[in-house]
């Protein structure tokens, strides 16, 4: 992350307090481990490579989770308590995990318990008692919860580069008919799922088949290699577009999908650790991802089964 960050392994080196030759060498042993190479280099400058920027964002969330792991074995070391089991969806970006783990250590003398689980799984948990607090998709239903603030990140579409759409500025709907869909399994998240597919068909697209797939690079594939397209925020596939020269990212003409969020927790039993986890993560999906707050001028109420904006 250092060396990337800097685009110099003088400067990355004196970040960490360290020597540039021992730097090297770690670069060196982790691109033998791994089986790629990270960096081109020459006298001049450090680039990274297309395989390096796809392992970054990783690289940040494995090193946002091994933080709050060793927190975590510290606190059960000298026998102090206070622990919040959260979680947020597999699509949040690895940046936005590291700065929500970074601002509610930050602010919170609470260790947090970060736990990658769909909306289903974490409805699931929150009915048996496992969870304290999540990130959920809406619709869903929220019987029994309290709610943050709700967010909203404009969702746009993941092509291949050579698809007539890829070369508007904005992409209608109607102009990927044709195009087989990638989705995540409805299990996960079936209300968002359902008003997707809605949406779409009301719009004019219709995919003829409907693939699902969850981890980035299999979706990728699938892209590239399907005739297939996906729906994703700026942020969750800004690093797939700009790495690989077949696929571009492009918003959607009149903004017609957006995914909305909030952290969700068990009626009465918030607290300030509950509080301190939704304030970091609402400052995380705005500086990291672009979210706003999801307020239309007309009054809001909510429907308790599934939660659509009515």
């Amino acid at each position: 992350m250092a060396v990337a960050e800097e685009s110099h392994f003088g400067r990355a080196a004196e970040r960490l307090g360290m020597a540039q030759p021992p730097l090297s060498q770690r670069i060196q042993r982790l691109e033998k481990a791994l089986e790629v190479r990270l960096f081109e280099r020459t006298s001049r400058q450090v680039t990274i490579t297309k395989a390096g920027t796809l392992l970054l964002a990783e690289s940040r969330e494995l090193l946002a989770r091994a933080e709050a792991l060793k927190a975590t074995a510290r606190r059960v070391r000298d026998g102090e308590s206070g622990l919040l089991r959260a979680a947020v969806p597999p699509d949040v970006a690895g940046e936005t995990v590291a700065a929500i783990v970074a601002d509610f250590q930050g602010h919170s003398g609470v260790e947090l318990e970060l736990r990658e689980l769909s909306t289903a799984e974490q409805l699931a948990q929150f009915a048996a008692h496992d969870l304290d607090a999540g990130l959920i998709h809406h619709p869903c239903d929220v019987t029994g919860l309290e709610l943050g603030p709700v967010l909203r990140r404009e969702v746009g579409v993941l092509l291949p580069s050579g698809a007539p759409a890829a070369a508007l500025d904005e992409v209608p709907l109607a102009s990927l008919d044709g195009y087989d869909l990638v989705l995540f399994p409805r299990a996960t998240a079936p209300g968002l799922h359902d008003e997707l597919l809605t949406t779409c068909a009301r719009d004019g697209y219709t995919p003829s088949v409907v693939r699902h797939g969850q981890g980035a690079s299999f979706i990728r594939g699938l892209i590239r290699s399907a005739h297939a397209v996906t729906f994703a925020p700026r942020d969750a596939h800004a690093g797939d577009a700009s790495s690989d020269p077949h696929l571009t990212w492009r918003p959607l003409a009149g903004a017609p999908l957006a995914w909305r969020q909030s952290v969700a927790w068990p009626r009465g039993r918030g607290d300030a650790a509950v509080s301190a986890f939704t304030e970091a993560v609402t400052r995380a999906l705005h500086h990291t991802a672009g979210a706003a707050p999801d307020t239309p001028p007309r009054p809001l109420h909510l429907r308790p089964a599934a939660e659509f904006w009515l």
